[in-house]
């Protein structure tokens, strides 16, 4: 079994290496393209935190250090980009993302993240404006709704449209309310709802459908909505056009057939048309206790080997082992307050099938990505990763656990322990009273809703620990409000009205540790520290330049930082 395991890692880091060559190749193929970076640049390369200049050769770092001697190395054709006193960072990553939902949500659908309290008649709004001027669609989709005490049902959005399917999503993606006609074209009646149970499709006092699903259910409505392989590839654009201009180069796609199951190919035929920029490395999506964990990851090798080049590479699996705490669907630790008995939903909880595609995966060089949002999810997980390890003998799989809501400090060391890393969101850590805050609240006790969060304590626990966003299930994608986040566990002024609070300031980190947690730690999770995270001789030329030094200017101008330009393979690809 070792022998199996070490060549078919030795396979796979060969594969590695002759994709990164035969990269290499390609650009040779043109005349050498050369670029002086001047600026104050952060490498983020404990040997050399800093320099004053780079030179790039065929889109990677060629020299890094003094302008002067910058100059003396490059051709006489250089392209010079000097960017003054502006600060140069290596190219943000993002660790968790939806790059299809995000494209689809920009340009495909009614917007309601705009509002963000919830507020209903505002939300009606939106969507008949929506209907409005789009009255060629055969279905409406709006999201980015946020549940609170509030209960509505399909009466709501039949009153808003009653002729055509109209479902609406919340911003954390894992509940949808469907007015009649789109229950009637899920196919959601009183024997669905009591074949996935109450809890995921709600009834009425006739034990009939009111419209309200969540988990299982939504993640079977998504990809069945009508989209086409062009819808999907315009919708990749303005996902990259949008992460571009945040200064992010490379991300995760957590999941990239969850929505679209054929947005792997959309980013595949993108690539072979020269029109990807953004590097994506994706986790494909495997359904709750997937029946044969040995031919799924099959499956998944198969599209990495026919779908994989530089620019879109696939590199695991991705499962949902819970849904979210707001919905009462995050798998706790404990039983929920308002709900004696009942601790959450269990989506993948089969023990030895987690075990097996651990292991299954580990064989192809690859991991697995989970949802973890409750900490009987994330318990269960460690459990698993650490018998999968017993059998592969590799504490260097690097399988992530994302969103790490509550976390036990048992389970926080075993996450280091494992080598296992943990996806954090630091845009998630304040306290939202008036409604989110009291709720959290009212579900899970004050104590656990104000340990939330905990990002320091991994940190000292040895793990990886790498940030994100989860765009566009949160709202943002933002490097300087994550750093200011992860620092002052709380919004800045000009967020919400300045109604936010701090929480769990415990777990507050350094500007060094938020920089890390964007760039080099993420490389490391996609095994791709070698080549990306940090501004040092052979790595990819990407960089993202904004007006402020993150690690020493004042906290509060951190968070009025605006992005310069944004550089990939030594090119500038968005200028501000």
């Amino acid at each position: 079994m070792f022998k199996a395991l070490l060549f078919g890692r030795i396979a796979y880091l060969c594969k590695q290496i002759l994709a990164f060559c035969t990269s290499s190749l390609i650009n040779k193929k043109h005349k050498m393209k050369q670029a002086i970076i001047l600026g104050n640049i952060i490498t983020m390369d404990e040997k050399r935190p800093f320099a004053k200049a780079a030179l790039v050769k065929n889109g990677v770092f060629a020299y890094i250090g003094s302008a002067e001697e910058a100059k003396k190395l490059a051709g006489a054709d250089a392209k010079v980009l000097d960017y003054g006193e502006n600060y140069v960072y290596p190219g943000f990553l993002e660790s968790h993302s939806h790059g299809h939902l995000a494209g689809d949500r920009f340009i495909g659908q009614a917007s309601l993240g705009q509002v963000g309290l919830t507020d209903y008649a505002k939300y009606r709004e939106i969507i008949k404006e929506f209907i409005a001027k789009n009255p060629q669609r055969e279905f409406y989709l709006a999201s980015g709704w946020v549940e609170n005490d509030e209960y509505v049902t399909k009466a709501y959005l039949d009153d808003i449209c009653a002729d055509k399917p109209l479902f609406m999503h919340t911003g954390g993606g894992h509940s949808m309310l469907l007015n009649t006609k789109a229950l009637e074209w899920a196919g959601i009646d009183a024997a669905y709802a009591k074949k996935y149970g109450y809890e995921q499709v709600h009834v009425d006092e006739n034990g009939e459908p009111d419209g309200y699903v969540c988990e299982a259910p939504v993640f079977e409505i998504v990809p069945k909505l009508p989209t086409t392989l062009e819808d999907a590839k315009n919708y990749l654009l303005a996902w990259q056009d949008f992460a571009l201009s945040s200064g992010f180069t490379a991300v995760a796609d957590a999941g990239a057939e969850v929505v679209y199951h054929e947005s792997p190919k959309a980013y595949h035929e993108l690539e072979k048309e020269g029109k990807l920029k953004m590097r994506t490395y994706a986790y494909m999506y495997v359904t709750d206790n997937i029946a044969d964990p040995k031919a799924e990851i099959a499956r998944i090798a198969a599209q990495r080997a026919e779908l994989s080049g530089e620019y879109f590479h696939i590199v695991g699996a991705k499962a949902f082992l819970d849904g979210v705490t707001e919905a009462h669907t995050a798998w706790q630790n404990q039983d929920y307050l308002d709900q004696p008995g009942y601790h959450g939903v269990e989506r993948f909880n089969d023990h030895d099938k987690m075990v097996q595609l651990i292991v299954e995966a580990d064989k192809e060089g690859m991991s697995v990505h989970v949802h973890s949002e409750g900490g009987g999810a994330t318990h269960f997980m460690l459990d698993c990763i650490e018998d999968a390890e017993k059998i592969t003998g590799d504490l260097d799989q690097r399988n992530v656990l994302a969103h790490l809501h509550f976390v036990t400090d048992e389970d926080i060391r075993r996450m280091g322990a494992t080598g296992s890393i943990p996806a954090v969101p630091p845009l998630w850590t304040a306290k939202i009273p008036g409604g989110p805050y009291e709720q959290e609240v009212s579900y899970v006790g004050k104590e656990l809703t104000d340990q939330a969060y905990p990002i320091k304590s991994f940190y000292d626990a040895g793990a990886n620990v790498v940030f994100h966003s989860d765009f566009p299930v949160s709202p943002m994608m933002n490097v300087k409000y994550s750093i200011y986040m992860a620092e002052k566990r709380n919004t800045p002024k000009e967020m919400l009205g300045g109604i936010c609070q701090p929480r769990n300031v415990k777990e507050a980190i350094t500007r060094e540790q938020s920089l890390r947690a964007m760039t080099i730690n993420v490389a490391r999770q996609w095994h791709q520290e070698h080549r990306m995270g940090s501004i040092e001789f052979g790595k990819i030329a990407n960089m993202a330049v904004f007006d402020c030094d993150f690690l020493h200017d004042d906290i509060e101008k951190v968070a009025q930082a605006n992005i310069v330009a944004t550089i990939v393979d030594g090119e500038e690809v968005y200028k501000a």
